[in-house]
């Protein structure tokens, strides 16, 4: 992958078409799952209103029925045995119960606990000892509720309530006891928690009261106790099925609410299943996409990486070809572009060695010819001393040891060496104009090693001899050097007319006409190797003065 930005490309595409599909779908799935779940949720949370609303109804009715017969006189008489008829209580019994006959039986009993009047056709003593009349007698007040033992018996009342009826001196005079049996309960709550769903009533004492599938109410019992003995409580969801509680004040009941999961595990499995089976399709599509994308964008790069190939094998004649006007395309023109002169550039080089080489040749040429002049002059000055010339003899040397130097590989020489140059010059021009002008040379032991480029001294002499001192019989030169601020330097003076005014422009030296040639080839030799502040500087003072003004420099010292 590090190697390969095809790959690279390819895994880039992929990854940022899938993670997105994938990382949404998850959520989606998620999303919906708790919206479902939220929704389940509150729709208990509703019918659990809705089943407690009923009971505190049904409950209130009960209370109000035992509110109408306390300190009724016509049932106090008819449970102390003072014989009113039965027809009359029984019709009192009915309009204090009213609707609340069909949601429960309502019994009267006296105080020994025998079975006096009903709302149903038959009924048994109680024990006033325990259970229901035993509760009554210990609240004395209201109805007080108590369950049965057993829940699965369909023939026993799951709940009933009890309270202590009064005559009109506040005297019991007997029992009203309220009974819900089974089918009271399904009469009262069915269709108010749905078809699948399942509700258990349970007592204060987490005890089964009533529930369509009794073993269901027998288990949620048992594991609610368990739950709470051990500090937990009822969990919201387990064994597939979602779980609401709530408390009823008016019945003293717990309502427990079970409805099945809408997502279970085997629905999750298949969600999940499918959502895969979706991932493994939408991964196919995207690595098809991706290839033919990865592909269709590294074309033109792959063209250009072959391109710069050709290149560094050191082929000159490739060319990218890349349709449309995007910036690969522009890449591609300056790659070609760059690439053609590169070839050029090459072939200049070529012609340049070249070049380079048969300039080489004439220099090796040109240095053939002065040493076959020296061998000459040589020759030359040893006839002239056979033959009693010492002129000829003394110009063959003076030449002949010029020439040595001007062709010896060496770019700088010292002062000294310059200086005995320059004497060997100036003699030849003595001998040439019999002696018509006079040369001093002031150079201080201390300058004498400086290194300057060689042969820039007898061109600056040879200007003064020649247009300085030209037509005159006491002519003069001096050529003298010192050092100021680190700079060296040499000033050639004659007494000759001086340098016209337009060679003085900026008291620099300018070029000219062809005539001082020599003038300017200094200068340029030394603004070439010092730059702009060195070079040769002009002044008229009693004659033409020329200054060559450079760096002090000694042997192993680097050049400015």
């Amino acid at each position: 992958m590090r190697h390969s930005f095809r790959g690279r490309l390819f895994c880039s595409f992929l990854v940022m078409s899938l993670v997105p599909l994938l990382v949404c779908s998850a959520m989606l799935l998620q999303i919906f799952r708790l919206r479902m779940t939220s929704a389940a949720r509150q729709e208990m949370t509703s019918q659990l209103d809705t089943i407690s609303h009923t009971l505190d109804t049904a409950f209130r009715s009960f209370a109000q029925t035992a509110e109408l017969l306390q300190g009724n006189s016509v049932v106090a008489q008819a449970l102390t045995g003072s014989g009113e008829e039965d027809t009359l209580v029984y019709q009192q019994l009915f309009e204090a119960a009213g609707q609340a006959m069909g949601q429960a039986r309502f019994d009267l009993y006296d105080l020994e606990g025998r079975w006096r009047y009903s709302t149903d056709l038959q009924g048994k003593d109680l024990p006033t000892g325990w259970g229901a009349l035993y509760g009554a007698q210990s609240a004395r007040e209201g109805l007080i509720y108590r369950t049965c033992e057993d829940s699965a018996d369909m023939g026993m009342p799951l709940l009933q309530g009890a309270a202590l009826l009064y005559d009109n001196t506040e005297k019991p005079a007997g029992y009203l006891v309220v009974s819900l049996y089974y089918s009271h309960f399904y009469q009262l709550l069915e269709g108010m928690y749905g078809s699948q769903n399942d509700l258990v009533l349970l007592s204060r004492y987490w005890r089964p009261v009533y529930s369509v599938q009794p073993s269901l109410a027998g288990e949620l019992a048992g594991r609610l106790r368990g739950r709470l003995l051990s500090a937990q409580g009822l969990p919201e969801t387990a064994d597939g099925f979602f779980h609401g509680i709530a408390w009823n004040e008016a019945s003293g009941l717990y309502l427990i609410l079970q409805r099945p999961q809408i997502f279970t595990q085997e629905t999750m499995r298949l969600l999940y299943t499918v959502s895969l089976a979706c991932a493994v399709v939408c991964v196919a599509i995207s690595v098809l996409i991706s290839l033919k994308l990865s592909r269709q964008m590294f074309r033109p790069i792959d063209r250009l990486h072959r391109g710069i190939g050709e290149v560094v094998q050191n082929n000159l004649d490739v060319f990218v070809s890349l349709e449309g006007d995007d910036e690969l395309a522009e890449l591609a023109q300056h790659f070609n572009g760059m690439v053609a002169a590169l070839k050029r550039n090459q072939e200049q080089l070529v012609n340049n060695q070249r070049e380079l080489n048969q300039a080489q040749l004439r220099m090796l040429q040109a240095q053939l010819n002065p040493h076959f002049l020296c061998n000459t002059l040589d020759t030359m000055k040893w006839i002239s001393k056979i033959n009693q010339v010492p002129q000829v003899a003394l110009m063959s040397t003076n030449l002949a040891d010029i020439l040595r130097f001007c062709i010896s590989p060496e770019e700088f020489a010292p002062l000294s060496r310059e200086a005995e140059i320059l004497e060997r010059y100036v003699e030849i021009q003595r001998i040439r104009m019999s002696g018509g002008f006079t040369y001093t040379m002031d150079l201080p032991a201390v300058l004498e090693d400086c290194l300057i480029p060689k042969m820039i001294l007898q061109p600056l002499v040879e200007n003064a001899i020649l247009h300085g001192l030209e037509g005159r019989t006491d002519g003069a030169v001096r050529v003298a050097a010192r050092e100021e601020g680190g700079l060296l330097r040499i000033t050639v003076a004659d007494n000759g007319p001086g340098f016209s005014p337009e060679w003085m422009e900026g008291r620099r030296f300018r070029e000219g006409s062809g005539r001082h040639l020599g003038l300017y080839n200094v200068d340029t030799i030394l603004t070439k190797y010092y730059g702009r502040n060195c070079g040769l500087f002009l002044s008229s003072e009693g004659g033409a003065v020329v200054t060559a003004v450079l760096p002090v420099r000694r042997e192993g010292e680097a050049l400015c």
